[in-house]
Formats: C-alpha cells, structure tokens, sequence
C-alpha cells in the first residue's frame, strides 16, 4: 500500500516538476524573443529617459529571432533613424539602450555638437521651457538643452557647459548592415564614438515606452512617467 501511495506522489511531483519547467520555459521564451523591459542604471539618455524608469522592449519590432540566440527567424523590418533601440555593445555584449542616429549607407560626421548628416546639419531648436521645467534642477545647471529633428519628429538633447566631449569627428561612411548609436546626453554616454558601428544582428528591439519609474527606491515613483511612449 505504502509503495502504492509512493508511486503516486512521484507521477505528481513528476508532472509538477514539468509543469514548472514547461511555463519557466514559455515565459523565459517570450522574455527573449517577443519582449522584455530594461531597467536604466545610467544618464546616457536623459533629458529622454531617466535613471530609474523602467522601458517595455518590443523584440518584435524589426524581426523574429530563436529564443536565446541572435539567430534571425524572419525580418519584417530595419530600425529607422531616430529609433531607441536595445542591443547588445559590440565591445563587450552589455545591453545598452541609445538611440539611432545613422543607418547602412550614411555618411554621418559631428561638428560643435551638431550633426551632418549625408551633406545636410540636423535642425536643432531650443528647448520649451515647461519640458525644461521637468528636468532636475541640478543637471539643468550644467547643461543646455535642444530639440535634435531626425526625421520630421523631435527630441530633446542635452549638452555639458564645460565638457565639449566628442562633440567633433570626422565623416564616416556606416556599413552595410551597420547602424551608429548615440545617446541623448551626449556628453555623458559612451556610444558608437568610443566602440564603433553596431550590427544588425546585435539589435535586441525597439524601446516605446516607459512603463514604471521610481527616483532611487519603489517608496518614490515618478508617477507623471508611467506609460509614457517613446515612439
């Protein structure tokens, strides 16, 4: 009888053992194939996204891939100019989270901050004043802030006063299957300035939303940046 009991309670750890493991698996998959969040630990894209929120990553955005993998299933699209995308850094595989400034084929250059793109300087507008008003009053101290229009659409980027950074080089030609990353804060994030062009298939996904953010603890959320859209 009590080997009986015995064989019974095994099937039943047996099959929640798989269970456990079957929905593990089915969650993980969609984590690293349809999407994720990313957590942001620094102030490379600020005034845009700030330490502390929390970004949905649609993985689904240019292309399908083999969970756990790089591998490419099926591809729908390429990111555009202007993008926040995920990927991988070619120099050391840390996820980062930059926007796209150049696409395969662009002849890109920087000069006093300002690029130059395929023979054309971007269009860069002050800032209003209520989306300076957000901002932190320390980093507004010891910044100037723009509107950069990649591609008919704006965003805010901002500047050091007393750090011009990399805020010139030289025209370069991006690669086929290349893109050229920077982050918003242009003075304080290292980006394809310092490790280069970024392949496509280093893209993890496209970055359109903040869904949560706290200023240090959980105790302290940014109420005002729940589900705002990136896109």
């Amino acid at each position: 009888m009590r080997n009986k009991w015995n064989k019974k309670l095994i099937l039943i750890l047996k099959g929640f053992v798989f269970g456990f493991v079957f929905v593990l698996l089915i969650a993980t998959s969609f984590k690293s194939a349809i999407a994720d969040w990313n957590d942001i630990p620094s102030g490379s894209m600020e005034p845009t996204i700030l330490i502390g929120d929390r970004i949905f990553v649609n993985k689904l955005a240019y292309d399908l891939k083999v969970p756990y993998t790089t591998l490419h299933l099926a591809r729908w699209s390429d990111p555009n100019r202007g993008d926040i995308v995920v990927f991988y850094s070619p120099k050391d595989g840390k996820r980062l989270i930059k926007r796209v400034v150049g696409l395969p084929g662009d002849t890109l250059a920087m000069r006093q901050n300002r690029l130059f793109i395929n023979g054309h300087f971007v269009k860069y507008e002050s800032l209003r004043q209520e989306i300076i008003d957000k901002i932190e009053l320390d980093q507004q101290s010891y910044h100037v802030f723009f509107n950069e229009n990649l591609t008919g659409k704006q965003h805010a980027v901002m500047f050091k006063l007393s750090r011009p950074s990399l805020n010139t080089f030289a025209p370069v030609i991006i690669p086929e299957g290349q893109y050229f990353m920077m982050g918003d804060n242009r003075d304080n994030s290292a980006d394809s300035r310092f490790f280069g062009f970024v392949e496509r298939k280093l893209i993890v996904g496209r970055a359109t939303m903040v869904v949560i953010s706290r200023e240090g603890s959980f105790l302290h959320p940014r109420w005002s940046r729940f589900f705002n859209d990136l896109s």
